[in-house]
């Protein structure tokens, strides 16, 4: 009777290693992001939308979440060489490398992308002429890349969203480009005489995620997971929770 029990609850303990041994998803991390898309501290994530966004992928799938925060740079060398598993907040019209080894999928929100300046006024990109514009480091803007590439504006850039703005707002220069919630997020925290003002509008792409299509990654299964958060409404909520 004892030997049966012991076979027993060996056979559990084989049976469950598969499970136990199964590693995080590992998420990028992009350090030039700010509030409310994230919070880094000490290299580490702390908040954010994407920090829950991204925890409720994997928790779908029965999977941890690490996330590997990087300069926007490296994050290309670490998909190709199999480093991450997922990067999310991404649109086509900002990559010039291809992925065929990820699959995209289904976007999550929709990001506004602006101009702004330190009053109020309605003023299209196109209509700068020899301006400083703050930019982030290796951020692709396809709407402004003419402008740069021909002279008629010229990027100022800082390593984050946020450093961006605070330079706007010290009058480094008379406009930047910034994301709507960045912004929002960004002017909450201002006293009205120093909140930064939308000029326009210049672009809104739906973002979504790639994931690695490789046969130690669930791409499927975060695929799906991702379909289900969607119906169920939790991109909404997730959204909600941060404006």
């Amino acid at each position: 009777m004892v030997l049966k029990v012991l076979l027993t609850l060996l056979l559990l303990m084989l049976s469950a290693a598969p499970f136990a041994e199964e590693r995080p998803i590992r998420f990028s991390v992009n350090d030039s992001w700010a509030m409310p898309m994230v919070r880094i501290k000490n290299g580490r994530t702390v908040e954010g939308i994407l920090v829950d966004l991204q925890q409720r992928m994997a928790a779908k799938i029965g999977r941890k979440a690490a996330f590997m925060v990087m300069p926007r740079m490296r994050v290309q060398h670490a998909m190709n060489s199999g480093d991450i598993d997922v990067r999310c907040y991404i649109t086509p019209s900002w990559i010039n490398a291809g992925h065929h080894r990820f699959i995209w999928s289904l976007p999550f929100m929709t990001q506004r992308n602006v101009l702004l300046g330190t009053r109020a006024q309605s003023l299209q990109v196109e209509q700068l002429s020899g301006e400083r514009v703050g930019t982030i480091l290796g951020f692709n803007y396809p709407r402004l890349e003419p402008l740069f590439a021909s002279g008629q504006l010229e990027r100022e850039d800082a390593r984050t969203q946020e450093q961006v703005l605070l330079k706007l707002q010290a009058g480094r220069y008379r406009f930047a480009v910034s994301d709507q919630l960045s912004l929002d997020w960004f002017n909450r925290q201002q006293a009205p005489a120093e909140k930064l003002h939308v000029l326009s509008e210049f672009a809104a792409d739906p973002v979504a995620c790639i994931v690695r299509d490789a046969p130690d990654v669930p791409t499927m299964a975060l695929l799906r997971a991702m379909v289900q958060m969607k119906q169920d409404g939790e991109f909404d909520a997730l959204l909600d929770r941060y404006r």
